[in-house]
């Protein structure tokens, strides 16, 4: 029998680093972790029996360094290397290197990533396998006249896709032939910036899409299985959202067609480990749907525990034993599909804001509570605790919630009960919107495609769960319960309003959604509380309990988390989060909060291009800037009309939060 590695080296970082390193300590494998200086106190370098400084935070000076990569699994005498997903997970350059230094690549061998690493290659090898493709240009002439004659003969609209691209990078979905040429100056650019090669093809964009993928494995042998299909049809910026498995209303005769095919597009270059096949399928008029080749992910995927969910397997052990030589675990008739599973990614952004990524610390980061299959199970992956920084040298996502259920209504339920025990403060995340895709009408329909969060937009984008009465009431019954907590025995330290005769109104102020928003409190005689938000009036009844604070006001009732950071409250109920800020009148007096013509960064990154120069007239609306942080490009537009003053930065370099880029005189 093939013996098992006694120690691998981890090449990544976060959620996908702990990940590996539980099935391998599982397995009795010893791990060893490497981390740059911003991941000195990281949770993935203590979760791993050894760990190695390799560099610089930027991952150019760190997880990309190959070579340091290798000398560190040499020093620490490790067998393997896993390279988890992103950074060097499908560089063929590392897969050789690694084979070259004796060590085994956790992954396909060298040529399999060159042969599927560049898309137009790909596209060719798959015609020849007979696996269905989209229509396109994948040719090697990138002049852009000769690009644009392309989709201009394919008919828009078209999608420009980066070839040595992935992680939904150097995309871009053009509408009609005037914006081409800025699409495509874009995706080159974003393109050579995360994979050093700006080679583009450009495909016929499909209508109501659905992006369907299948999971593939081959071992040494010669051996390949599928292990069913996962709907990631979900997507922001061409990134995933929310997978499901299985894909709901795929017949089992498209399933098994789809997974043949993916096993034939594995087997067409030699395929070993685990690897992903995406297809595209179109949904027709008439109901029937079809699918065509995308591309295929040499590695694991994020969402693979949704997979695992639905099988019961780990595929991280099985990647393990397939790289020890060791043959595939079952054979295609033994896999079966096991109720349902969806895996939700919570990233720190902000939806209401073009789902711009966001920095800050895990000041509270409550989870749900995890739970086995017999249950009903709910997971979480992730590489953070509380206390811990969401820096910008990396990808926005903190955790994975997974969960699964006997059926897909029992999935979302239980999806939607957990996003609600999910609580972070320090940073904006995408939690509450999960939550509002969730039960949005199409998804919970399973009326799913790429367009679903476009279409959905109504009831996914500046939503208030809570409202202000139950937001200020929370924030209020937070205060009195702080106060009581601080207050002396004597009735002379009381803080709740108490006298020997009369009534005492209390006063507040807060901002809410951007709102000013004022609420008084009445202490009556007999010690009740009448509480005044704006024109809604009520008794005030509150009492802390076992899940946070009970409260009634204004014939509604709720359990809210309420915590407090600086002036504002974070309060989480069951309907959804939402926060409020109390005003000090005299600590305010005199601000003002007008930014006239200045525009600043709004997180830490670096200047990629400014397309105005000082003295240019522009209009509300107009694009002044591309920056690139946490890996995506953002674009700085003009909020008014006005005249270009000055730029205060140039293109290359690094800008901390709140920088003013440009002045603007409106």
């Amino acid at each position: 029998m093939t013996l098992m590695f006694k120690k691998i080296l981890i090449a990544n970082r976060g959620e996908i680093a702990c990940r590996v390193a539980a099935t391998a300590r599982r397995m009795a494998i010893q791990t060893v972790a490497v981390y740059s200086d911003a991941d000195a106190e990281a949770k993935h370098v203590g979760f791993c029996d050894e760990s190695v400084h390799i560099g610089g935070s930027a991952p150019k000076d760190s997880y990309l360094r190959w070579e340091k990569i290798i000398e560190a699994a040499k020093a620490t005498g490790a067998e393997a290397i896993h390279p988890g997903y992103g950074f060097l997970s499908e560089n063929e350059d590392f897969a050789r290197a690694c084979t070259e230094a004796g060590l085994v690549f956790i992954g396909p061998p060298a040529s399999a990533i060159k042969a599927m690493g560049l898309k137009a290659e790909s596209k060719r090898l798959m015609e020849k396998a007979g696996v269905p493709l989209v229509p396109g240009y994948h040719g090697a002439d990138q002049n852009p006249v000769m690009l644009k004659h392309e989709a201009d003969r394919i008919g828009y609209p078209v999608l420009i896709k980066a070839s040595a691209g992935g992680g939904g990078k150097g995309m871009r979905a053009v509408e009609k032939s005037g914006d081409f040429a800025a699409a495509l100056a874009s995706c080159k650019r974003e393109a050579i910036n995360s994979f050093g090669n700006d080679t583009v093809l450009v495909e016929k964009y499909a209508q109501r899409p659905r992006h369907i993928e299948i999971q593939v494995f081959g071992d040494m042998h010669g051996n390949y299985v599928y292990l069913f299909e996962r709907d990631c049809s979900v997507q922001r910026r061409h990134q995933k959202v929310l997978e499901e498995a299985p894909a709901p209303g795929l017949s089992p005769e498209m399933r098994q067609q789809m997974g043949l095919a993916a096993v034939a597009a594995a087997r067409a270059v030699n395929y070993v480990g685990a690897g992903t096949v995406e297809f595209i399928v179109e949904q027709r008029a008439d109901g029937s749907m079809n699918f065509f080749f995308m591309e295929m992910n040499t590695r694991l995927q994020v969402e693979h525990p949704v997979t695992e969910a639905i099988t019961g397997l780990d595929l991280v052990e099985w990647q393990l034993r397939v790289a020890s030589g060791q043959p595939l675990p079952l054979a295609q008739e033994q896999l079966k599909i096991n109720g349902h599973a969806i895996e939700a990614r919570i990233c720190a952004e902000n939806p209401d804001n073009n789902f711009l990524p966001t920095t800050g610390t895990l000041q509270v980061y409550d989870k749900p509570v995890c739970t086995a299959f017999e249950r009903g199970m709910v997971r979480i992956d992730d590489g953070v605790r509380q206390g811990d920084t969401i820096s910008p040298f990396y990808d926005s996502m903190v955790a994975k919630l997974i969960v699964h259920g006997q059926t897909r209504e029992e999935a979302l339920a239980r999806l939607d009960e957990a996003l609600a025990q999910t609580r972070i403060v320090g940073l904006a995340t995408n939690v509450q919107f999960l939550r509002y895709v969730v039960r949005s009408p199409s998804f919970a329909q399973a009326d799913l495609d790429t367009a679903l969060i476009p279409r959905e937009e109504a009831v996914l984008f500046k939503q208030e769960p809570v409202g202000l009465p139950m937001a200020a009431a929370s924030a209020i019954a937070q205060t009195l319960l702080s106060e009581k907590a601080a207050e002396g025995r004597d009735p002379f330290s009381r803080r709740d309003g108490w006298q020997t005769h009369g009534v005492t109104q209390r006063p507040f102020e807060f901002e809410f959604r951007g709102e000013p928003a004022k609420a008084a409190l009445t202490y009556g005689h007999d010690g009740a509380l009448q509480l005044t938000v704006g024109d809604v009036s009520g008794l005030l009844v509150f009492a802390r309990g076992a899940q946070g604070i009970d409260i009634q006001f204004a014939g509604q009732r709720l359990t809210a988390a309420v915590y407090t950071q600086g002036e504002v409250d974070h309060v989480f109920t069951a309907r959804g989060a939402t926060q409020i800020t109390a005003i000090d009148l005299l600590a305010h007096a005199g601000e003002s909060h007008a930014e006239g013509g200045r525009l600043t960064a709004p997180m830490p990154g670096k200047i990629l291009s400014f397309s105005v120069k000082a003295g240019d007239k522009v209009s509300k609306g107009q694009p002044l800037a591309v920056m690139e942080a946490m890996k995506m490009e953002h674009t700085i537009a003009a909020p008014a009309d006005g005249v270009v003053e000055e730029l205060m930065y140039a293109p290359g370099d690094q800008v901390t939060e709140g920088s003013e880029l440009l002045k603007i005189a409106v």
